[in-house]
């Protein structure tokens, strides 16, 4: 019982990323593509966790800090993207 709970929620989830990956291609506005970008991450982290819940291992525990961490750098670098219009600023010597 327990196991086919993990697959529905594993295809639901599979779903949901193939939804925020559309959204990520198409969106309206950069800033839309951002969010899709950081729900496709959210999405990926709880894949894996239900995958190792279905494995019983907790081997991929390290792969969800791993994705954790970058959905949270590209967020961080998209958002400064749209707000400045370059991701890392040069300072000039005089």
């Amino acid at each position: 019982m327990f196991t086919t709970i993990l697959v529905v929620a594993l295809s639901l989830l599979s779903l949901s990323l193939l939804g925020s990956i559309y959204r990520v291609i198409k969106g309206p506005s950069p800033a839309d593509r951002v969010i899709a970008l950081d729900t496709v991450g959210i999405t990926m982290i709880a894949m894996v966790g239900v995958l190792s819940m279905l494995l019983r291992t907790s081997a991929f525990f390290e792969v969800i800090l791993l994705v954790g961490v970058l959905a949270f750098i590209g967020t961080v670098a998209f958002a400064k993207f749209i707000e400045r219009g370059v991701v890392l600023e040069r300072k000039r010597d005089h």
